[in-house]
Parts: structure tokens; C-alpha cells; sequence
């Protein structure tokens, strides 16, 4: 019998999905932003996770293309210190600059925390 594991649930702060045709949710890419990290998940049958530590993330960028724009979408562009992930894409979301801000505040939140310049 497999043990159960009690992890405390953490508050999610925003979430979103990619949005594909005509800016609507029809993707299994779902974002989720905690306090002290960020969650892409990918896939249906089979989920990938990645997650990264808010504390890492170096640098910002919105990219709003033209049809983006015309669905009120964006893409948000973190680079990061993570060895693994040195980009992370938050394709084809809702109020992009919105969630950078929010992205931003909760880096430099961390990056107190932890004591990172």
C-alpha cells in the first residue's frame, strides 16, 4: 500500500491557460503562479510539469503580435538563472502586462526572502 504524503496546499495566486483559436482555452497548457513559484503543465494522458522558483527569474518581456492583440492575448517571457529552464513561455494568455506586473512584485518579494540580488 503506498503511502500518502500530506503537503500543505499553497494559495494559487493567478492561473491561466494557453488560448489558441480565437483567444479561447482549448489547450492542455495551464499556468499557475504560487507564492514562491511558477507551474507550466502540459498535456492530457500523459503531464509534464515544470516549475520555476520566482527567486531565479532575471528578466521580463511581453510580446503582444498582432492577431494576439486582436484576441486580447500575449505572451509573457521570463529568462532565468535555472540550469534547465532558461526560458519560460506564458503563451497566448489574458492581460499579459497585468500578470508580468504581478510576476515582477512576487520575484522581488522572493528575491528578499532569499537574500538574491
Amino acid at each position: 500500500m503506498a503511502k500518502k504524503i500530506d503537503v500543505p496546499e499553497m494559495e494559487i495566486l493567478w492561473k491561466d491557460r494557453k488560448r489558441t483559436l480565437f483567444g479561447l482555452p482549448l489547450s492542455f497548457t495551464r499556468y499557475r503562479l504560487y507564492e514562491d513559484r511558477i507551474v507550466l503543465s502540459k498535456g492530457f494522458l500523459s503531464v509534464v510539469e515544470d516549475e520555476i522558483m520566482l527567486f531565479r527569474i532575471i528578466d521580463f518581456k511581453v510580446k503582444l503580435s498582432l492577431g494576439q492583440r486582436i484576441f486580447r492575448v500575449g505572451t509573457v517571457e521570463l529568462t532565468t538563472s535555472d540550469a534547465n529552464n532558461k526560458e519560460l513561455q506564458l503563451k497566448s494568455i489574458r492581460i499579459p502586462r497585468e500578470v508580468k506586473q504581478l510576476i515582477s512584485d512576487k520575484v522581488m518579494e522572493q528575491r528578499k526572502k532569499h537574500g538574491v540580488r
